[in-house]
Order: structure tokens, then sequence, then C-alpha cells
């Protein structure tokens, strides 16, 4: 079963790795991007290293 993303989870994982490359990542920015990804994955019933691991090869090989 293909794990699903929200727009949202999306685009905050996509500033976080915008801020990780310019070197630039703050705490805010990776905390709410964990909390989001803990979030999304127990209301939809979806293993969180999962969800954290589809997330990251979405926003870092898109073209995977």
């Amino acid at each position: 079963m293909a794990i699903e993303l929200s727009d949202e989870l999306i685009e905050l994982g996509q500033r976080s790795w915008d801020e990780i490359q310019a070197g630039a990542l703050t705490v805010d920015t990776a905390a709410a991007v964990q909390a989001a990804i803990t979030e999304h994955a127990k209301a939809t019933e979806q293993d969180r290293g999962k969800v954290e691991a589809a997330l990251k090869k979405r926003v870092r090989h898109p073209e995977a």
C-alpha cells in the first residue's frame, strides 16, 4: 500500500529541506516537521517511520 502524504505535509517537508540545503534549518522548523509527521501518521493510521521515509523521498528525490 502506498503511503499517503498531504499537500500541507509535503510543503512543510519542502520548507525543511530548503532550509537544510541553505544551512539554515531552525529548531522550530525541524520540530514542526516531526510533529506533523507524527500527527499525519496517527490520523491516517500509517506507520510513522514509513511516512517520514516517504516524505523525505518525495521532497529530496522527486524524480524517483
